[in-house]
C-alpha cells in the first residue's frame, strides 16, 4: 500500500514539472490588435503556405507549421527555433499581406523577455547632414553590422546628449533577448565604427526613454 502510494506521489510530481515547463521557443509571436489578428486568421492556411514560400527563398531551415491567434497576437508555430534573418521575411510578409495600418502591427519575436542596451562613444551631431545624427542612422548601422545581425529591436532606438554641453550622443536600443540572455551577450562590450568614432555596447537596467 505504501508503495502505491509513494508511485503516485512521483507521478504528481511528473506531472507538474511537465505542465510548468516554460513556453517553446518554436514560436513567432506577431503583436496585434485582437480584432485585426482574427481578420488575419480566417486565410490562415493560404497564410502559412505563403510564409513558408518566403522562408524557403531565403533558404530557411525553418517551417511554419501552422497559426493560432491569442491575447498577444498572432502565434506562428515552427519547426525550429527561428532566426532573425526568417523573422525579417515573416515581418514583410505580415506587413504586406494586411490591409490595415501597419503602423499598429508589432515586430515578429521569439517568446523572449527585453533587454537593455546603450550604445556611447559617438557624436550627436552628424558630420555628412552637419545636424543631428537620425533613427535612420542609427537603424542603418545596426542593421549593416554584424553584431546585430540575429537581433531584432523590441522598439525604436532612442537618442539622447551625454550632457546639455555635450556633443556626444548615447544611444538606448530595446532588443528581444533569449530567456538565457543570448543575444545581448554578444553585443555587451563589443566596440565598432560609427564613421570615424568607435562605439561601444554596454547593458543598462531600462531605457529611459521608456516611461
Amino acid at each position: 500500500m505504501q508503495k502505491v502510494i509513494n508511485d503516485s506521489k512521483d507521478k504528481v510530481k511528473l506531472k507538474i514539472n511537465m505542465t510548468t515547463k516554460g513556453p517553446s521557443r518554436k514560436q513567432v509571436i506577431i503583436p496585434m490588435n485582437n480584432d485585426i489578428a482574427k481578420e488575419f486568421i480566417k486565410n490562415s492556411s493560404s497564410h502559412i503556405a505563403n510564409v513558408n514560400h518566403v522562408l524557403k527563398t531565403i533558404k530557411s531551415n525553418t517551417i511554419a507549421n501552422f497559426i493560432c491567434v491569442n491575447s498577444k497576437g498572432i502565434i506562428i508555430t515552427t519547426n525550429n527555433i527561428s532566426l532573425g534573418s526568417d523573422l525579417q521575411e515573416i515581418e514583410k510578409y505580415i506587413k504586406n499581406s494586411l490591409p490595415f495600418d501597419i503602423e499598429n502591427i508589432s515586430l515578429p519575436r521569439l517568446p523572449q523577455s527585453k533587454s537593455y542596451l546603450k550604445i556611447i562613444g559617438i557624436s550627436y551631431i552628424s558630420k555628412k547632414m552637419n545636424n543631428q545624427i537620425s533613427l535612420d542612422d542609427i537603424e542603418n548601422v545596426l542593421k549593416n553590422n554584424y553584431l546585430f545581425n540575429d537581433i531584432v529591436l523590441a522598439s525604436k532606438p532612442h537618442i539622447i546628449k551625454v550632457s546639455p554641453k555635450s556633443n556626444m550622443a548615447i544611444i538606448w536600443i530595446d532588443i528581444w533577448n533569449t530567456q538565457n540572455g543570448t543575444n545581448a551577450k554578444k553585443a555587451i562590450n563589443q566596440r565598432f565604427n560609427i564613421s570615424s568614432f568607435i562605439a561601444t555596447v554596454q547593458s543598462v537596467n531600462m531605457n529611459p526613454g521608456i516611461l
